[in-house]
């Protein structure tokens, strides 16, 4: 009852106080010239109902929304039209230069980057290139992979680690507000779909650390993506083996009401079915989703999101085989299987966002959310095994069969999970400029409520040639078969706990930006600090303690007077993460509420060089980093379930080097190829640094887009990811002071194919039924084209006859085909 009072409360505020909302503008302006360079008079500069004229010189100068789309129309009754589509932050005023001629109409929107973002460190990600990206998981996080410092081993994930850290590390924004991941997931294959809807993506800015004090209390990175706002009626559809997804662009007559649509439906057998264990699975994800925009004038804004999905995760294995060892002394381990698993995870998430500009210099936000999900994770897999030995005689009958058995064992899981939390923010915040705009100042203050029941019954029984296993935490001498076994009968893993709790949270931050001189380079400065107190209560918990921390962060960029565009960043700055109530769980189910926030600091150095080659545009980024942590709170990676101790019992660190080359390795297309290295280890207790869970070497990517040159309608997209081994794969239990094995590299490379039938509709004649459609092709996807057999842990199991465990890899999935049309008018 007490809940539902709040939310009634906190509605209503948010209702009666819509009136508290901003709305922002910005300035485009510049020369328009012709193809002789020289200025342009009475071109007219519209946007919807506004427009500007050039003068004498050819100069213009017009007012528009910020942070949103806007697509600038640029006319002249000799020369042919111009379209460009610009977003851009409040109070920004925009340089844009256009170059008109008589001989081509610009048909396609030029959509127009802002340079703060190169300052600020932030790289952008065309919305174009993410639905083209090849991946059996496609979206944004695909295409965050193939960058240098972010790391993932599982094609079935969304989930990714930047620069050592781990995936509850990383925040992630949609249109300024924070989105949360499930809670009970333990494999990637579980997740379905992403909470971003690619088809409604307007924008996308990633930041793999040192970033600014606005953004949130995380230790490695920041994803901010913004939806974008209609400006006419538009369909997009997709369909393919894997599912299908819907998108409708909506905007009234007068221009005030606007509305994004997106349904989506994915269906993960194609790809489960491809692993080495045969089940009947079909596992399905569905989500809505929901932008309203409401603009009554220039001062105001309102807009509501909203999301409902489910992902519904049935499972019955059956049989499974995994052929390991060496040439000379093959090995195989065969596991038959009974029962199944029924997992649900059912989430909605409601977001409203107002917004008021006072003046030119003074805006305010006021944004309130609510996030719901309920997880359930219910098992029952008996699993009976046999490892043995492979015939490899050529001409025997039972080539490569298991001929003889040297260990043979069985297992039991069992889990009764069920998971009930709500979240619910609000925040307002504000944005001043000061001095003719050469400073910014931005602030805001947020509240966050956190309500968790949880019910955690798991367990593990384990037997090994007829002999139940004792788990290593129970030191009983045991010698069988020779000495009867008198101890306690106890199952190898088990957890029961059922944890009622209620965090609350006070945070804000204030942060400063300018623009200055140093000599003849140009010098940005940005300062700022954040603030986070939370006290955590609940059912049978005591002691709990409020906590606060403060973090302080700056960052510099220069551009010398150089003929070479370089610009140098420095960013450094404390970092925390106040648990969320997975930190503050430990192996055990046991709720710590006086544990720790993680502190990192930050020392970002980076280089940002444009240059051209063969006549085309290309950038090189370089930024070398090292991270000190303190209060780590420890903890083990199986699969993508993270278990921490909740103990914050360690120090660490990371340092490395990330490099990115982008640009148009083929003409009209952006690629790239990155590099990483990275390093990072813990000290538990003082007992030494040992490499953590994250700790991955090396990394190289390539995102590679082509054509083939006599037939320009066939497009080429490359995703390639190498990545060293990680740390893992150990029994359970086990101490990482003692297994610091590492998996084996992962090696992935998906291609696309493309034949888009629109390529070249300005050719065709008006009326052509083609002509209708913006975007029409027919793809052909491979996932996994090599047919490397990637591991993402390991299965280990005894050999009775020399007592020696054996880790079999778990292999992800293998070579997969796939089709998949799209459609956009």
């Amino acid at each position: 009852m007490r809940t539902n009072k709040f939310l009634f409360t906190l509605l209503f505020f948010t209702i009666s106080t819509i009136a508290f909302a901003q709305n922002q503008t910005a300035k485009v302006a510049g020369i328009v010239l012709d193809e002789n360079n020289k200025p342009v008079e009475n071109v007219n500069v519209s946007y919807q109902t506004k427009s500007a004229t050039t003068n004498a010189d050819g100069f213009y100068e017009l007012t528009v929304p910020a942070n949103q789309r806007v697509v600038l129309v640029f006319t002249h009754v000799s020369l042919k039209n111009i379209t460009a589509t610009v977003q851009l932050k409040p109070g920004e005023n925009f340089e844009f230069n256009v170059v008109m001629n008589d001989k081509a109409e610009q048909l396609n929107d030029v959509v127009i980057t802002n340079n703060k973002k190169r300052v600020q460190g932030i790289t952008t990600i065309q919305p174009e290139v993410i639905r083209k990206n090849p991946s059996a998981n496609a979206g944004i996080e695909s295409v965050l992979k193939t960058f240098a410092g972010v790391n993932s081993n599982s094609e079935l994930s969304t989930q990714y680690a930047v620069r050592g850290g781990n995936y509850d590390e990383n925040l992630v924004y949609v249109n300024e507000i924070e989105v949360y991941r499930p809670f009970l997931i333990r494999s990637g294959q579980q997740e379905g779909l992403s909470f971003t809807n690619t088809d409604m993506v307007q924008n996308v800015d990633f930041s793999a650390g040192g970033f600014q004090a606005k953004y949130g209390d995380k230790l490695s990175s920041v994803l901010d993506i913004t939806y974008r706002k209609p400006t006419k009626f538009a369909l997009a559809a997709e369909a393919s083996f894997l599912g299908g997804s819907i998108t409708a662009d909506m905007i009234s007559k007068n221009k005030k009401w606007s509305n994004i649509t997106g349904v989506r439906y994915r269906d993960n057998s194609l790809l489960v079915n491809s692993q080495e264990t045969q089940t009947n699975f079909r596992p399905t994800f569905a989500d809505v989703q929901t932008i309203v925009n409401f603009n009554p004038n220039e001062k105001w804004q309102f807009s509501f999101l909203g999301n409902a999905s489910q992902n519904i995760y049935n499972y019955q294995p059956l049989t499974r085989q995994t052929n390991f060892g060496t040439i000379d002394e093959p090995i195989a381990l065969q596991i038959f299987y009974d029962g199944q698993e029924n997992d649900q995870y059912q989430t909605l998430f409601g977001s409203f966002k107002t917004s008021f500009m006072a003046n030119e210099n003074n805006t305010f936000k006021l944004i309130t959310s609510i996030y719901h999900t309920q997880e359930q994770e219910y098992f029952d897999i008996f699993a009976a095994y046999f490892l043995g030995e492979v015939d490899t005689n050529i001409g025997s009958e039972t080539l490569g069969e298991v001929t003889f058995s040297r260990g043979i064992g069985t297992q039991l899981n069992h889990a009764r999970n069920d998971l009930d939390a709500m979240f619910i923010n609000a925040e307002i915040k504000g944005t001043h400029f000061l001095k003719n705009k050469k400073h910014q100042i931005d602030w805001g203050f947020k509240y966050t409520r956190e309500n968790i029941r949880d019910r955690i019954v798991e367990w593990e029984v384990i037997d090994s040639a007829g002999f139940s296993i004792n788990p290593p935490i129970i030191d009983i001498p045991n010698d069988q078969p020779y000495n009867p076994y008198v101890g306690p009968l106890v199952p190898y893993q088990n957890v029961r706990a059922t944890n009622f709790i209620d965090i609350n949270r006070f945070s804000g931050f204030a942060q400063w930006n300018t623009k200055t001189k140093l000599g003849n380079s140009q010098l940005w400065i940005t300062a700022g600090a954040r603030f986070h107190h939370w006290i955590v209560s609940g059912r049978d918990i005591s002691g709990g303690k409020a906590q606060t921390v403060f973090s302080p962060r700056t960052q510099f960029a220069l551009k010398p007077d150089w003929d070479k565009d370089m610009l140098f960043r420095l960013s450094l700055g404390f970092y925390h993460q106040p648990p969320l109530y997975r930190e503050l769980r430990d192996f055990d189910g046991v709720v710590n509420p006086n544990v720790k926030a993680q502190q990192s600091i930050h020392f970002v150095l980076s280089n940002d060089y444009n240059f051209k080659m063969s006549n085309r545009p290309f950038k090189l980024v370089s930024e070398a980093y090292y991270k000190t942590m303190t209060d780590v709170n420890t903890y083990t990676l199986e699969n993508v379930r993270i278990r921490y101790r909740a103990n914050n019992e360690a120090t660490a660190y990371a340092y490395g080097l990330d490099l990115r080359l982008n640009g148009e390795f083929v003409p009209g297309t952006e690629s790239w190829l990155s590099f990483g290295y990275m390093k990072t280890e813990e000290n538990q207790n003082g007992r030494g640094f040992i490499a953590r869970p994250t700790d991955q070497r090396l990394k190289f990517g390539i995102l590679f887009q082509d054509y083939m040159p006599n037939l320009p309608n066939m497009k080429l997209y490359l995703n390639l990811v190498y990545n060293t081994g990680l740390p893992g794969g150990s029994p359970s239990y086990a101490d990482a002071y003692e297994y610091q094995n590492r998996l084996r590299d992962y090696r992935r490379a998906d291609v696309g194919f493309s034949y888009v039938f629109t390529e070249k509709n300005n050719e065709r004649p008006d009326g052509h039924w083609i002509k209708k459609f913006q975007d029409l092709s027919l793809g052909f996807e491979i996932f996994n084209l090599f047919n490397n057999q990637n591991a993402i842990t390991n299965t280990w199991v005894r050999d009775v006859y020399t007592k020696n465990q054996y880790g079999i890899p778990n292999y992800m999935t293998t070579r997969v085909f796939n089709i998949k049309l799209t459609a956009r008018l």
